[in-house]
C-alpha cells in the first residue's frame, strides 16, 4: 500500500538511494531508530527536503501576493511548476509527495475551525437552500457534461466540486479521494489554475453585476458568497462594496466550505461502491473527521478565539504549500497538451452556478 512519501507512478523513483539532487541526511550516517520511532524517523528523514522546498515557495508566494494583490495560490502553482525538475528524482521527491498528500489533509481538516452552526443558521433559509442547490447541481453538471467535453467523469466531479464549494481547497480535498488514474495530478493542477483565474475575474466583475441589478448589501453578499470560488476573492469582493456585504458574503462562503464535509464523504462512498475490481483509490477520508470535530467544537464554543485564528493560519500555510507541491509534480508541457475543452467545462460550471445564485437572489423576497 503506497504511503504519503511515495509517488503515484512508482515508489519515489528509488528515492532512498538517490542523493544526486538536494542533499538530506545520508542513509549511511543516520542514527538507528528504535522500533517505536522507526516509521516516523524514516518518513521525516525522507520528507524534510521536499517539505522545506514547498514551504519556501509558499513563503515567497505569500510575500508576492501581499505586495502585488494577486492570488497566492496562483503564485504557488506557477513557482512550483518552475521547480518541476525536483520531482523527477532526488531527495526532494518524497517531501513533495508528503506535502501534496499528508500536509494537504491537515490543511483541509483545519478549515473546520472557521465554521460554526450559528453562522450558518443565521443566514436564513433562502441562502442555505440556494447554496445547497448550487453545490449539488454544479457537481452533477460536471459529472454529466464531462463526456460532452471529452473529459473523464472524475474530472467533471473534481472541477464541479471546486467551482461549487471553495476553489483550490475543494479541488485538493476531492482529488484525494477520487479514483487513481494516470491523468489525476494533471487534472487537479489544471482545475486549480482555472478556478483561481476565474475566481480572480469574478472578484472584479461580480460586484459590478450586483450593483447593476440593484442589490442591497444583504443580497450582494449572498450573490458574491454563493458564486465566487475562492475564500480570499469572496472577502475582497465583498468588503470592496461595504462592510455589511463583506460580512454576509463571508458567512455564505463559509456555508459552502461547510458542505465540503458531506460532499467529500458522499463522493468517497460513491466511488467505493463503484470500484468493483477496478483500481480505484477510495479510502475513508479520515481528515474529514478532524474537519467535523472542529466544526462541532467551534459551534459549542469550545475553541478560544486564539485557537481559531491559529488554526486558520496553519490551514492557509498547509494549503499553499500543498499547492506548491502539486505545481512541482506537474510540468508546463503536460498542461499545454490538455487543450480548451477542460477549461470550457470549468467555465460552463462557473456560469451555471453564477446564473443560478443570481436568479435565486433576484426572486428572493
Amino acid at each position: 500500500m503506497p504511503t504519503d512519501v511515495q509517488t503515484d507512478a512508482q515508489a519515489t523513483h528509488g528515492l532512498f538511494q538517490s542523493l544526486n539532487a538536494m542533499e538530506g541526511l545520508p542513509l549511511g550516517v543516520r542514527r538507528r531508530p528504535t522500533h517505536q520511532t522507526s516509521r516516523a524517523w524514516t518518513v521525516a528523514n525522507a520528507a524534510y527536503p521536499g517539505v522545506l522546498v514547498a514551504l519556501t515557495i509558499a513563503l515567497a508566494s505569500t510575500w508576492l501576493s501581499q505586495h502585488y494583490g494577486a492570488p497566492v495560490m496562483l503564485f504557488a502553482l506557477l513557482f512550483g511548476m518552475a521547480f518541476h525538475f525536483l520531482h523527477e528524482e532526488g531527495r526532494c521527491v518524497a517531501g513533495i509527495e508528503f506535502t501534496s498528500k499528508a500536509i494537504l489533509r491537515v490543511g483541509v481538516a483545519l478549515l473546520g475551525a472557521k465554521i460554526t452552526a450559528s453562522q450558518i443558521l443565521g443566514l436564513g433559509v433562502m441562502p442555505i437552500v440556494t447554496v445547497v442547490a448550487g453545490v449539488v447541481t454544479t457537481i452533477s453538471l460536471g459529472f454529466l457534461a464531462s463526456r460532452l467535453f471529452g473529459q473523464s467523469r472524475t474530472f467533471g466531479v473534481l472541477s464541479g466540486g471546486a467551482v461549487a464549494i471553495c476553489g483550490a481547497s475543494a479541488a485538493l480535498a476531492i482529488a484525494s479521494i477520487l479514483p487513481k488514474h494516470d491523468e489525476g495530478e494533471r487534472d487537479t493542477i489544471l482545475t486549480v489554475v482555472t478556478v483561481t483565474a476565474l475566481s480572480t475575474v469574478a472578484m472584479v466583475v461580480y460586484p459590478v453585476i450586483a450593483t447593476a441589478v440593484g442589490f442591497d448589501a444583504q443580497r450582494s453578499g449572498v450573490f458574491l458568497g454563493g458564486t465566487i470560488h475562492d475564500v480570499a476573492q469572496v472577502v475582497g469582493a465583498g468588503y470592496s462594496m461595504s462592510p455589511q456585504t463583506g460580512d454576509v458574503a463571508t458567512y455564505v462562503k463559509l456555508l459552502r466550505v461547510a458542505l465540503l464535509l458531506p460532499t467529500v464523504l458522499t463522493l468517497s462512498l460513491f466511488w467505493r461502491a463503484k470500484r468493483g475490481g477496478s483500481d480505484v483509490r477510495a479510502p475513508f477520508p479520515l481528515f474529514l473527521l478532524g474537519f467535523a470535530a472542529l466544526v462541532i467544537a467551534g459551534s459549542a464554543g469550545m475553541l478560544p478565539k486564539l485557537a481559531v485564528e491559529g488554526a486558520g493560519v496553519v490551514s492557509r500555510w498547509c494549503l499553499v504549500a500543498a499547492v506548491a507541491a502539486l505545481g512541482m509534480k506537474t510540468s508546463f508541457g503536460a498542461l499545454a497538451k490538455v487543450g480548451w475543452r477542460p477549461v470550457a467545462l470549468i467555465a460552463g460550471e462557473t456560469i451555471w452556478i453564477g446564473g443560478l445564485v443570481l436568479l435565486a437572489t433576484l426572486v428572493w423576497r
